[in-house]
C-alpha cells in the first residue's frame, strides 16, 4: 500500500471550509435590505383590505400605508417573492401607516416555489416572533440562524384588539449563489480519480439536499479489497456505511455504521457533513451530530478507481444500479475541497455522467396538507354522484395509532363508507342500514411517520382497497352490492353540525399530514380551498406539512426507548434500570449507606452513584453491620492463583474485570470516606519489589493505568511492604518478606488504601522462571465504607447567609433532592437565575413547600400541602423534578404533585447565574435552619466544605435521633454521630444495625445458663454503666420478661428466676402446656396454665410477661391470655440469678419444676430478656466479662431456621461475613502452596480426623449410659423410660392428664 499513491488529508483541512463557503451566511455584512426595492406584485396575501395588491415595504406611507387582510383572523398572511433564492438574517416589522392596525406577534414560513412552506423554529418549536406596540416603531428580529429561500411568509398570530392586522415589513440578507444538480432517479455522477486507487487518511464530505423519495443512494465508493463508504435515504432517514477493514462485508450484507435524521423526504434542504480522521467520524445531518468509531485494524479508507453521486452504477451495464437512485436536488457536493457539481457543470474530463443530470433543481408542484386538531380538524372535498363505483386515492403520513381518514355518505342508498386508521391498520368499511357491515382490514405499523398510498376502486360490484401500490384481498360482501358516488367527501374528521349519515367518525379525527388527493380520478386543486373557492376545511395547515419526529433527538435517557404520537412522546424505560417519565430518575440508591438508613441489612444491590447522572447501575454487595457499612465489588479472579515461569522479558499479567465501567468504579471510590483492597503474596524464591533500591520485580496497575511500585500496607510512593514500616521483615535489609528470596514459602499482605490509585485493574509478575522459584497472589474485593454525601449538612443561622455555586446547568432534565429540618417560618432553600428563566425551591408557609420554575413560557408553580407542620426541626425530604414530560414535587412521603409540561414554546432551561443554596441574589427570604444531602441532577454538593469558608454557616447538623430513632428496634437506643446515627443494643436482647436480628442458642439436654445479677458488665464504649445496672439489694418494682422458643420437649423448663426463698419459673407441662409459677413471700404457689394449643409442637413461640407493681399480664404469641393482680401482702424480692435450661442447683425446687427441670430445656431460645438484661446474648458475646456462666452444650442458631424441624438433627451452620464464599483473607497459606507436603499434610489430617471421631463416640457412649442410669434412678413413675427418645417423637395428647394443680386455667 505504500506504493500507492496516499493523500493524506492535509489539503482537506484547509479546505472543509469550502462547505461553509457555499452552504452559510459567511459573509458578515449579510444584512442588507431585500424587499425596499421590491415592485408590488412582488408581494402577495391571503386576503387584502383594498381588493389589490398593497406594498407593505418597511416605512412605506403612500397608498394604505402597508397590508391588512379583509378580515382579521388566524387564516391570514402577508408574503414576498424576493425573485431569487437568498440568504435572509433578518426581518424588521411596523404596523399600518396612521392607523391604530398593527400585529403583537407572528410567526415566519419560507419556500424556494412559494409551495410546500416550511416553519422558521428556534429550540425545535415554531417560533413566535414579538410584534408591534404601535403603528410606527420597527421590531428588528435577528435570526438565530440563517434561512435560504425565495419566498417569505409572515403569518400574523396576535393583534391590537383594538384594532385590525396591519403589516409594513423588510427582511434582510445577501445573495446566495450555489451548485446544484438535478437528479432524475435513474441517473448519477461518477468522479473518476486521476490514479487507479485513492487511499485517504483523512475525508470531509459535504452537500445539501432535497427529495420527496425516502429511499436512494447519495454517494458511494469502494475498493476491491472491501473498503467502501456509502451515504443513502432509509424510509426518510441518512444510513452512513463506513468500513475500513478489508475483511468486512460488502455493503449488500452490513448494516450501516450509523443512522440519522428522520423526516428526510419533505422536499426541504437538508445539510450533510462527513467528517473522517483515521477511525474517528463525525457524523452531522441539519443540526444533529453523531461521533462514532469505526470498526477495524486500518486508518485509511482505500477507493478503486471512481465515487458515484446519485446511485451506483453496474460496472458493464449502463444504465443498471445496484440499489435505488437517489430522486431529488444535491447542492454544493464537496469532495475533500473538490467542488463535483462545478466540475459536471464545467464537463470536466474527472465527471462521467450516467443518465440525464441537470443543474437546477425541478419543484414538483405538490401541496400538502396538515390536519392540526385530533377533534375538530376536517377537509370537505366535493365528488360527482351517482356514478356508478367510486375511486378516492391519496397519501398519507402521522405519529397516531387511531383517526380517520376519509368519510362519505354514499347516492342511491349505497350506504356510508369509512376508511380510518386503527391501530396502525387502515380498515374499509362499508356501511350500510339493512345489510352487515363489509370491512377490509390491510397494513401493519402505518404511524410510522412515512408516507403511505391508499386507493380505493368499485367498479362492477367489486371494491378494492390498495395500500402502497399492493392491492388487499377484495370484500366479498360487496360482489352483489351496487356502489354509487357520493357528492361530499370529509377527509381526517367531521364537523359539528352534520348527522352521522352524513359523516361517520367513530374514532378520533386524524392527525397528520395528506397530498396528491384523487377523487374520481381527477386530482384536487388544495390552494383553491385555501383561498375559498372549493370545499370547506377546519383547523388545517394548508401547503404545509408540519410533522415533527419528537424523538429526535432522543429524550429518553439512558437508553430509553423513544415512541410518538402526532403531539408527544413516550419513554419505556423497562430494562434500563431507570424511570420516570423519561427515564430520568434511577431505581437504585447512591450508596450501601442509604440502604441501610432504609432499614435493608446484608445483601446484593445495585447503587447508581451519580443517581440520574449519566453512570449506570453497579452492582456490589453491602455489608451493613453495627458499626460500618462496607460496600464490596468483586472482580473476576478471587482464587489464589499459582505462577510460575515469569520473567522480565515474558511477564505473566492478569486484567481484573469488575463487572462495571471503572468510571463506576471511581464514582463509588470517589464517594466513600475508605477504601481498601488487600493484596497478598505468597513466594518461594520469587522477589516482589526487589528492596531496596532495585527495579521492582511485581507491581500492579491502578485506577489511570499507572504502575504503582508499593505493597499493601505502605504508602504510595515508598517502594516497601507493610513488614518493611514496622521493621518486622524477615529479612531487615530488605523492605519485603519475598524479596529476602528465601527457599521457604513466606508471604507479604497488606491493604492498599490510597483512593486515586484504587481500584487494582492488573497485576504484573515477572520473577518465577527460577529453580525452585514459585509464586501466587490474590487480590481481595475492593472494599469502601462510609457515605461522603448522604450525612453532609450545614446549618444556616442568619437569613442572610447563602452558599453559593456554579451555575445549575439542566436544559433538558432537573432533578433536585435534599433533607431540611427547620423551625422558621419560611425560606428559600435554593435558587439560580436567567436572563428570563429561573428555578426556585422555598418553604413558603410552615406546612407548604413551593416549587417555581420559568423556561421562558411564564413561571410555572407547584406548591405541595403538608397535613402536618414542616418546621418541627426534624427532618423532611424534599424532591423536585422538571422534564420535558412534567414537572414535579415530592415532599416526604405525601403526593406527588405533577403538572405536564407544554409541547410548544421554549423548553430549554436556560441559567447563567450563581446557584444560591440556603438563599437568594437579593439576599431577603434566607433560610434559617439545616440542609442535608442536596443532590442535582446525580451530582453532589460538598455544602460542609463550602461551609467552612463562608460566614453564617456551619458545617454540619446534629439532631439526626429524633428523627430517625425509631429505626433501632428491640429497646436498641439510637446515639448519635457526626455523619449520622447508629444503633446501640446494649440493653436489648437484638443485635445488628437496627438491633433486629435474634441472638438465639440450641440447648441440649442439661445445657444450663445462668446470669447473676450484680454490676452490670461493660460491653460499650461511652455508655452509662448505671444504665443497665440490677443490683442485687434491689426489688425490681416491674418485670418485663420476653423470649421465643421451639421445642419438642415436654415437661422441660424453660427459665427459672431465684429471689431468695421466692422463684419465678415457665415451663411446660408433659400435655404441652405453657405455665407460668410464682413463689412468693411463702405463701401458696401461684400457678398460671395456658393450654391454648401444644406448644411444644417444633414451632415458634413467644412469650412475654410484664408486671407493673401487682398487676400481671401474660401474653403468648402476640395475645393477651391472662390479667392477674396480687395481692398487697405479696413482697416481691430482689432477684438473684436467672437461669436458662437446666437449674443445677436442686434446693428448693418444687415437684413439679423439679420434674420439668429433668433434662431441662431441650430446643432453641431466642431474644431473651429481663428487665434490661438480655443473659443468652451475655453468654454468646460477652462470656468473658458477664456474670454468665454456661454449662452443657450451647450452640448458637436461628430458631426462625428450626421451625418444623426435628431440633435434634439441626445442625448450625456458620457462615463467613465474606458475602463470596471464600476463606478469611488473612488465613496464611498453607496447603494450598505447600504442593511438596500436600500429601503428607492430608495424612496426617486423616489420622487427627480418627482420633476425634473415636474418642466422640466414647463421650457419646459414656454420657448416654450415665443419662440412663440417672433416670432409673428417679422415683417419678410418670416420665418415660427414654426421655431422649420422647423428644424426637410427637406427643401423643389423647391419653394424657394433666399432672398441674392448683391451676388458672385460660
Amino acid at each position: 500500500m505504500d506504493s500507492v499513491p496516499r493523500l493524506t488529508g492535509v489539503f482537506t483541512l484547509l479546505l472543509s471550509g469550502l462547505w461553509h463557503l457555499g452552504s452559510s451566511a459567511t459573509n458578515y455584512n449579510c444584512d442588507d435590505p431585500l424587499a425596499s426595492l421590491l415592485s408590488p406584485m412582488a408581494f402577495s396575501s391571503s386576503s387584502d383590505l383594498t381588493g389589490t395588491h398593497s406594498p407593505a415595504q418597511l416605512n412605506r406611507r403612500v397608498g394604505t400605508g402597508g397590508w391588512s387582510p379583509a378580515d382579521s383572523n388566524a387564516q391570514q398572511w402577508l408574503q414576498m417573492d424576493l425573485g431569487n433564492r437568498v440568504e435572509i438574517t433578518a426581518v424588521a416589522t411596523q404596523g399600518r401607516y396612521g392607523s391604530s392596525d398593527w400585529v403583537t406577534s407572528y410567526s415566519l414560513m419560507f419556500s424556494d416555489t412559494g409551495r410546500n412552506w416550511k416553519q422558521y423554529k428556534q429550540e425545535d418549536s415554531i417560533w413566535t416572533f414579538a410584534g408591534n406596540m404601535n403603528a410606527d416603531s420597527v421590531m428588528h428580529h435577528k435570526l438565530l440562524h440563517s434561512v435560504r429561500a425565495r419566498f417569505v411568509r409572515f403569518v400574523p398570530l396576535e393583534w391590537n384588539p383594538s384594532g385590525k392586522i396591519g403589516m409594513r415589513v423588510e427582511v434582510y440578507g445577501c445573495s446566495y449563489k450555489s451548485d446544484v444538480a438535478d437528479f432524475d432517479g435513474r441517473s448519477s455522477l461518477l468522479y473518476r480519480f486521476n490514479q487507479k486507487l485513492m487511499s485517504t487518511l483523512k475525508d470531509v464530505i459535504s452537500l445539501k439536499f432535497k427529495s420527496m423519495q425516502g429511499d436512494g443512494v447519495l454517494f458511494h465508493g469502494e475498493g476491491q479489497r472491501g473498503d467502501h463508504i456509502t451515504l443513502e435515504l432509509q424510509k426518510g432517514r441518512l444510513a452512513l456505511h463506513l468500513n475500513l477493514d478489508d475483511s468486512k462485508p460488502r455493503l449488500s450484507s452490513s448494516p450501516p455504521s450509523v443512522t440519522l435524521g428522520s423526516l428526510l423526504d419533505d422536499q426541504q434542504w437538508h445539510s450533510v457533513l462527513i467528517e473522517r480522521v483515521g477511525k474517528q467520524v463525525n457524523f452531522s445531518v441539519d443540526k444533529h451530530t453523531q461521533h462514532f468509531r469505526t470498526k477495524g485494524e486500518a486508518d485509511a479508507l482505500d477507493i478503486d478507481y471512481e465515487l458515484s453521486f446519485g446511485g451506483i452504477p453496474v460496472p458493464g451495464k449502463p444504465g443498471t444500479f445496484l440499489k435505488k437512485n437517489f430522486h431529488g436536488c444535491i447542492e454544493n457536493l464537496y469532495y475533500n475541497g473538490v467542488n463535483i457539481i462545478d466540475l459536471a457543470k464545467r464537463r470536466k474530463h474527472q465527471i462521467y455522467t450516467v443518465g440525464n443530470v441537470t443543474f437546477s433543481c425541478s419543484e414538483p408542484q405538490i401541496v400538502p396538507i396538515t390536519f392540526v386538531n385530533s377533534s375538530s380538524s376536517y377537509l370537505l372535498l366535493p365528488g360527482t354522484p351517482q356514478i356508478d363505483g367510486l375511486s378516492v386515492s391519496f397519501q398519507f403520513r402521522t405519529w397516531n395509532k387511531d383517526g380517520l381518514l376519509l368519510s362519505t355518505e354514499l347516492s342511491e342508498g349505497s350506504g356510508t363508507l369509512l376508511l380510518s386508521l386503527e391501530g396502525g391498520t387502515v380498515r374499509l368499511v362499508i356501511q350500510k342500514m339493512t345489510e352487515r357491515t363489509a370491512e377490509i382490514l390491510t397494513g401493519s405499523s402505518l404511524n410510522d411517520g412515512l408516507w403511505h398510498s391508499v386507493s380505493i376502486n368499485a367498479r362492477r360490484d367489486r371494491i378494492t382497497l390498495s395500500l402502497d401500490n399492493d392491492a388487499a384481498s377484495p370484500a366479498q360482501d360487496t360482489t352483489r352490492v351496487q356502489i354509487y358516488s357520493g357528492n361530499s367527501y370529509y377527509f381526517g374528521g367531521c364537523p359539528d353540525n352534520l348527522t352521522d349519515s352524513q359523516c361517520l367518525n367513530p374514532i378520533k379525527a386524524f392527525q397528520g399530514c395528506m397530498r396528491l388527493i384523487f377523487i374520481d380520478n381527477q386530482p384536487k386543486d388544495l390552494i383553491s380551498v385555501q383561498q375559498g373557492s372549493l370545499g370547506n376545511f377546519s383547523d388545517l395547515h394548508i401547503d404545509l406539512c408540519s410533522i415533527k419526529d419528537r424523538c429526535l433527538p432522543n429524550y429518553c435517557e439512558h437508553g430509553g426507548f423513544c415512541s410518538q404520537s402526532w403531539t408527544t412522546f413516550y419513554c419505556n424505560c423497562s430494562n434500563t434500570g431507570y424511570t420516570g417519565a423519561t427515564c430520568h430518575n434511577s431505581l437504585y440508591e447512591q450508596s450501601c449507606e442509604v440502604y441501610r438508613h432504609q432499614g435493608n441489612t446484608a445483601g446484593f444491590f445495585y447503587i447508581d452513584s451519580d443517581g440520574s447522572g449519566p453512570l449506570g447501575p453497579l452492582q456490589v454487595y453491602c455489608n451493613i453491620t453495627e458499626d460500618k457499612i462496607w460496600t464490596s465489588v468483586q472482580h473476576n479472579n478471587t482464587e489464589l492463583t499459582h505462577v510460575r515461569g515469569a520473567n522480565p522479558e515474558k511477564p505473566y499479567t492478569m486484567a481484573l474485570d469488575y463487572g462495571g465501567s471503572m468510571e463506576q468504579l471511581e464514582a463509588m471510590i470517589d464517594s466513600s470516606e475508605h477504601c481498601e483492597q488487600e493484596v497478598a503474596y505468597h513466594c518461594r524464591r520469587s522477589r516482589l519489589l526487589n528492596t531496596p533500591d532495585g527495579t521492582p520485580f511485581t507491581w500492579w496497575i491502578g485506577r489511570s493505568n499507572e504502575k504503582h511500585p508499593y505493597w499493601g500496607g505502605a504508602p504510595p510512593g515508598v517502594q516497601q511492604c507493610e513488614c518493611g514500616l514496622d521493621e518486622s521483615c524477615l529479612d531487615v535489609r530488605h523492605f519485603c518478606n519475598c524479596d529476602a528470596d528465601k527457599d521457604e514459602w513466606t508471604n507479604d499482605t497488606g491493604f492498599l488504601s490510597f483512593k486515586d490509585h484504587l481500584p487494582v485493574t492488573q497485576i504484573v509478575i515477572t520473577d518465577t522462571n527460577r529453580s525452585n522459584s514459585e509464586a501466587a497472589w490474590r487480590i481481595g474485593p475492593l472494599r469502601c465504607y462510609g457515605d461522603r454525601h448522604f450525612w453532609n449538612a450545614v446549618s444556616f443561622y442568619t437569613e442572610a447567609s447563602y452558599l453559593h455555586f456554579p451555575t445549575f446547568h439542566a436544559e433538558f432534565s432537573a432533578d433536585i433532592s435534599f433533607f431540611f429540618k427547620t423551625t422558621a417560618l419560611s425560606g428559600v432553600f435554593l435558587e439560580n437565575l436567567g436572563i428570563k428563566d429561573f428555578i426556585r425551591l422555598e418553604i413558603s408557609s410552615p406546612s407548604e413547600i413551593t416549587f417555581a420554575i420559568d423556561v421562558g413560557n411564564g413561571p410555572v408553580e407547584l406548591i405541595v400541602h403538608s397535613p402536618s407542620l414542616l418546621n418541627d426541626n426534624q427532618w423532611h425530604y424534599i424532591r423536585a423534578e422538571r422534564n420535558l414530560k412534567e414537572t414535579s414535587l415530592q415532599v416526604d412521603s405525601l403526593p406527588r404533585m405533577t403538572r405536564e409540561t407544554s409541547e410548544e414554546g421554549h423548553f430549554r432551561l436556560q441559567l447563567n447565574s450563581q446557584l444560591f443554596v440556603g438563599g437568594t441574589s437579593s439576599r431577603q427570604k434566607g433560610f434559617l435552619g439545616c440542609i442535608r444531602s442536596l443532590h442535582l441532577n446525580g451530582q453532589k454538593l460538598d455544602l460542609e466544605e463550602r461551609a467552612k469558608v463562608t460566614s453564617g454557616v456551619r458545617p454540619g447538623c446534629p439532631g439526626h435521633c429524633s428523627t430517625y430513632g425509631s429505626i433501632c428496634h428491640n429497646g436498641g437506643k439510637c446515639v448519635e454521630k457526626y455523619s449520622g446515627y447508629f444503633c446501640d443494643c446494649t440493653n436489648s436482647p437484638y443485635e445488628g444495625p437496627f438491633c433486629k436480628k435474634e441472638v438465639s442458642a440450641v440447648f441440649e439436654a442439661g445445657t444450663s445458663v445462668t446470669y447473676m445479677f450484680q454490676e452490670p458488665y461493660p460491653v460499650t464504649k461511652n455508655i452509662s454503666l448505671s444504665s443497665s445496672a440490677i443490683y442485687a439489694d434491689a426489688a425490681p418494682s416491674k418485670e418485663n420478661i420476653a423470649f421465643s422458643f421451639v421445642t419438642a420437649q415436654a415437661p422441660s423448663l424453660l427459665l427459672y428466676i431465684n429471689s431468695s426463698q421466692d422463684y419465678l419459673a415457665v415451663l411446660l407441662c408433659k400435655n404441652g402446656s405453657l405455665q407460668v409459677r410464682y413463689q412468693l413471700s411463702k405463701e401458696e404457689t401461684q400457678v398460671f396454665n395456658i393450654d391454648a394449643e401444644n406448644f411444644a409442637n417444633r414451632r415458634m413461640h413467644h412469650l412475654k410477661i410484664n408486671r407493673e407493681g401487682r398487676e400481671l399480664a401474660i401474653q403468648v404469641d402476640h395475645q393477651l391470655r391472662l390479667s392477674y393482680n396480687f395481692s398487697s401482702e405479696v413482697e416481691f424480692r430482689a432477684i438473684r440469678s436467672l437461669t436458662l435450661g437446666k437449674v443445677r442447683e436442686h434446693l428448693g425446687l418444687d415437684s413439679e419444676i423439679a420434674k420439668a427441670n429433668t433434662l431441662g430445656f431441650v430446643g432453641c431460645l431466642s431474644s431473651v430478656q429481663y428487665n434490661q438484661v438480655a443473659p443468652l446474648k451475655a453468654a454468646l458475646r460477652h462470656a468473658t466479662i458477664a456474670p454468665v456462666t454456661v454449662q452443657g452444650t450451647l450452640m448458637e442458631s436461628s430458631c426462625g431456621s428450626m421451625v418444623d424441624v426435628d431440633v435434634n438433627t439441626v445442625t448450625t451452620v456458620h457462615s463467613s461475613s465474606d458475602p463470596f464464599g471464600k476463606t478469611d483473607e488473612r488465613e496464611p497459606l498453607t496447603n494450598a502452596v505447600r504442593s511438596d507436603s500436600a500429601v503428607i499434610g492430608g495424612v496426617i489430617a486423616v489420622v487427627i480426623f480418627i482420633i476425634f471421631s473415636i474418642i466422640g463416640i466414647m463421650t457419646r457412649f459414656l454420657y448416654q449410659h450415665k443419662q440412663s442410669h440417672r433416670t432409673n434412678q428417679m422415683k417419678e413413675k410418670e416420665y418415660p423410660e427414654n426421655l431422649d427418645s420422647s423428644f424426637r417423637n410427637d406427643i401423643d395428647l389423647q391419653n394424657t392428664v394433666s399432672e398441674c394443680k392448683r391451676e388458672y386455667f385460660i
